[in-house]
C-alpha cells in the first residue's frame, strides 16, 4: 500500500499534505490522481457534516438539498442555537404564515439538539396532540436517516423507539409530542418547545376563551416540567393581545422575576428605504412572497386580521380607549350632503424608516334625519412617511380637491412649515394646540371617545378607513398613533364649535348650531 493510500484510509491529512498534493499534481500516477479525487470528496463531505454538527442552518441544507433560507430564517435559527448552547433560556418568536416556521423549529430544530445533546429530553407542544405528533414523526424520522447519522454517527433512536409521539434515543434522550391541555404527568423537559399554541379555527370563530386555557395550561403544566436550566421556545403567528406571546410580554412588564424572554418579531411587510432614499414596504422573504403577493394577501382579508397574523401587531379589544364596534359603517358608496368639513394634518418631523407617520385626514359634518341630529363622517385619510416638498403638495392637492372649511395644523415639526406656508397663500389654515387644557394624548382620546361611543362618527367602507379605525382601536398599543392624533384634533373642533352636541354636553338651551366659527 503506498504512502498516499495509508494517508487515505485514516485521512491523516495536514494543510501542508493537501496543500503539497495540489501543488504537485504532475507528479502523482493516474492511480494516485483517482485516490487524490476521493480524498478530496471525502474531505469535503467530512467538512460539511462538521459544518452541518456545529449550525443549525447548515444542518437544514445538508438535510434538504432544495432548503429555501430566507434572513429571517438565520435570525430565528441563531435564537434557537442559543437556547442550545445555554446563552439564553427564554425566546419568543412571532412570524407570519407559511414562512418555514414550522420546519425550521418543530422538525429541524429538534433533531440538531438531540444530536448535540443526545440525552436531553425534549417536550414538543402545538395547539393539536395529532400535529405535534406529525412534527415527532418527522423528527424520528430524520434521526433514523443516512444523512443524519453522518453528522452525529453516535446518535440513533432506541430500539423500542416506535410511537410518532413518544420515543428515545440511544443515550437515554426523550422526545415527547402532546397537544395544549394534555396530561403531562412524569414528563419532564430540558428544552419545552411551543409551536403555534393557537387553533385558526377557534380565533375565526371567535373563541377567544383559548387563549386563557392555553395561558392556564402552559403556565401551571408545561411550564412546571421543565428540568434544571431548562429551556423555552414560544414560536407563533398573532391572533390576539391575549394569545401566549401576549400572556407572557404581559407579565414580563408586570413582574421583574417573570421568565424573561427575547421577543423577536417579523413583520411580512417592513419599512425600508429604496435606493434614492425613499420609504418602500420591503417583504421580510422575497424569494417566496413577493411584495405584489402579500399585498393581494393583505386586500383579501380584514385589516385586524392583517395587522394580527402578517405584522405581528394585534389590536387591543377589551382594554382599548375606543372600540371597532362604535363605528357607525356608511352603507353607501357616496358620502352624505356635508355642511361642513375640516381637514386635520398631523405632520411627521423627518421621512426615514423609523420616523412617524404623516397623517391627513378629512372630515365632514352631515344632518342625519333618522336621528335628527349632526353627525360626523370620515370622507378620505392619508398616512405616508413625506419629506417636506411632498407634504406641501400633498396638502395642496388634498385642500384644492375638498375645499376644506378649516385645515387644522399642529405647529411642531413640518407642520410649522406647512402652517405657515398656506397662511401666506391665505388658505383657511388654524393651528391646534392640545396643550391648552387637553392633556396628554390618552386625554384627548378620552375627551372625544364618547362622540364615537354614541353612533355620531362614521366611516365608509375602505380600506384606508378600515386602517383608522385599527390604528385607534389598538391605541395607546400600537406602535403608530398618526391617525389618531389627526382624527382626534378634527373631533376636537367639531366638538368645541358645537358641531356636535351629546346629551352629556352642557350648552345653553338657547344655544345656536354654529357654523365657520373660530375656536381657541
Amino acid at each position: 500500500m503506498s504512502d498516499l493510500a495509508v494517508l487515505a484510509k485514516d485521512m491523516d491529512f495536514s494543510d501542508a499534505d493537501i496543500q503539497h498534493m495540489l501543488d504537485n499534481l504532475d507528479s502523482f500516477s493516474p492511480e494516485e490522481l483517482d485516490e487524490i479525487d476521493k480524498i478530496v470528496g471525502e474531505l469535503s463531505t467530512r467538512q460539511d457534516n462538521k459544518a452541518a454538527h456545529d449550525d443549525l442552518i447548515e444542518f437544514c441544507k445538508r438535510m434538504q438539498a432544495d432548503y429555501k433560507v430566507g434572513r429571517h430564517h438565520r435570525i430565528l435559527a441563531e435564537k434557537l442555537m442559543s437556547l442550545e448552547d445555554g446563552s439564553k433560556d427564554r425566546v419568543c418568536v412571532n412570524i407570519p404564515p407559511r414562512h418555514g416556521k414550522s420546519q425550521l423549529v418543530s422538525i429541524f430544530y429538534p433533531a440538531w439538539f438531540l444530536g448535540r445533546n443526545p440525552n436531553k429530553k425534549v417536550m414538543m407542544v402545538s395547539h393539536t396532540t395529532d400535529l405535534a405528533v406529525d412534527f415527532g414523526r418527522k423528527v424520528r424520522n430524520l434521526i433514523a436517516s443516512t444523512e443524519y447519522t453522518e453528522i452525529f454517527p453516535e446518535v440513533s433512536l432506541a430500539i423500542d423507539s416506535k410511537s410518532a409521539g413518544r420515543w428515545n434515543t440511544n443515550f437515554g434522550g426523550e422526545y415527547f409530542a402532546c397537544g395544549i391541555g394534555s396530561a403531562l404527568a412524569g414528563r419532564g423537559a430540558d428544552l419545552l418547545l411551543v409551536d403555534d399554541p393557537h387553533s385558526e379555527q377557534d380565533v375565526i370563530n371567535g373563541n377567544f376563551s383559548v387563549f386563557e386555557k392555553a395561558y392556564e395550561w402552559f403556565t401551571f403544566g408545561a411550564r412546571t416540567r421543565l428540568m434544571p436550566g431548562g429551556r423555552v421556545a414560544i414560536v407563533q403567528t398573532r391572533w390576539h393581545m391575549d394569545d401566549l406571546t401576549g400572556r407572557v410580554t404581559n407579565d414580563m412588564v408586570k413582574n421583574e422575576l417573570a421568565d424573561q424572554y427575547e421577543i423577536v418579531e417579523f413583520p411580512a411587510l417592513l419599512d425600508a428605504d429604496d435606493a434614492d432614499g425613499k420609504p418602500i414596504m420591503k417583504p421580510l422573504w422575497p424569494e417566496f412572497f413577493d411584495l405584489a403577493a402579500l399585498e393581494r394577501t393583505k386586500a383579501s382579508m380584514p385589516v385586524f386580521q392583517w395587522n394580527s397574523q402578517y405584522q405581528q401587531k394585534p389590536t387591543a379589544e377589551e382594554a382599548s380607549i375606543v372600540k371597532r364596534e362604535w363605528w357607525g359603517r356608511w352603507p353607501h358608496d357616496q358620502p352624505p350632503h356635508v355642511e361642513y368639513i375640516i381637514m386635520s394634518l398631523d405632520a411627521a418631523a423627518e421621512k426615514h424608516n423609523r420616523a412617524d407617520y404623516t397623517a391627513l385626514t378629512t372630515w365632514g359634518v352631515f344632518f342625519n334625519e333618522d336621528e335628527n341630529a349632526h353627525h360626523l363622517i370620515l370622507l378620505d385619510s392619508i398616512k405616508k412617511r413625506l419629506e417636506f416638498p411632498e407634504l406641501k403638495q400633498l396638502s395642496m392637492d388634498e385642500y384644492t380637491k375638498w375645499e376644506p372649511d378649516a385645515f387644522i395644523v399642529e405647529k411642531k415639526s413640518a407642520g410649522t412649515a406647512i402652517y405657515q406656508e398656506m397662511r401666506r397663500m391665505g388658505l383657511p389654515v388654524q393651528e391646534y394646540t392640545p396643550h391648552r387644557g387637553t392633556g396628554d394624548k390618552l386625554a384627548r382620546l378620552n375627551s372625544v371617545a364618547d362622540i364615537i361611543a354614541s353612533g355620531m362618527a362614521w366611516v365608509p367602507s375602505t380600506r384606508w378607513a378600515d386602517e383608522l379605525v385599527e390604528e385607534i382601536a389598538g391605541f395607546p398599543f400600537m406602535s403608530n398613533d398618526d391617525l389618531v392624533d389627526s382624527t382626534v384634533m378634527a373631533l376636537l373642533r367639531f366638538r368645541q364649535g358645537g358641531f356636535i352636541r351629546l346629551p352629556t354636553d352642557e350648552w345653553e338651551d338657547d344655544a345656536p348650531y354654529y357654523h365657520k366659527r373660530e375656536y381657541y
